[in-house]
């Protein structure tokens, strides 16, 4: 049996890399492959996982990210950039893009899919 941790970081990882696909799809720059994540990073789409796993909201996910990052010093501009620490999705969730949203709701349904299919193993 999986530890709930495991399920949490294998739960994480593919939700991960099936944003960078999606990101690369929509034009936005991707963050680093899992491996290449910093630990902020990583703990940030550990909590995004473990939020989807308890039932959280796209929304509510997008609101924590947004925390997260205030936290880190990341503020709005329309490009973004790891380095300076912008991002044009540092805004409400309602003034999100269609794609962005997408983008929230696309990592609970992989996180959720993947949980799903280790419960059944």
């Amino acid at each position: 049996m999986e530890s709930n941790q495991n399920k949490v970081e294998t739960c994480a990882r593919a939700a991960h890399e099936v944003n960078q696909v999606f990101c690369a799809a929509i034009g936005d720059p991707p963050s680093p492959s899992w491996d290449g994540l910093s630990d902020a990073q990583r703990n940030g789409v550990l909590a995004g996982a473990a939020h989807a796993l308890a039932g959280g909201s796209p929304k509510e996910s997008h609101e924590l990210w947004f925390e997260s990052r205030l936290a880190e010093g990341w503020t709005f501009a329309e490009v973004k950039s790891f380095e300076k620490k912008t991002s044009p999705c540092m805004v409400s969730y309602d003034d999100l893009p269609l794609s962005q949203r997408a983008k929230d709701e696309l990592f609970q349904s992989v996180v959720r899919a993947v949980a799903q299919a280790l419960a059944s193993k």
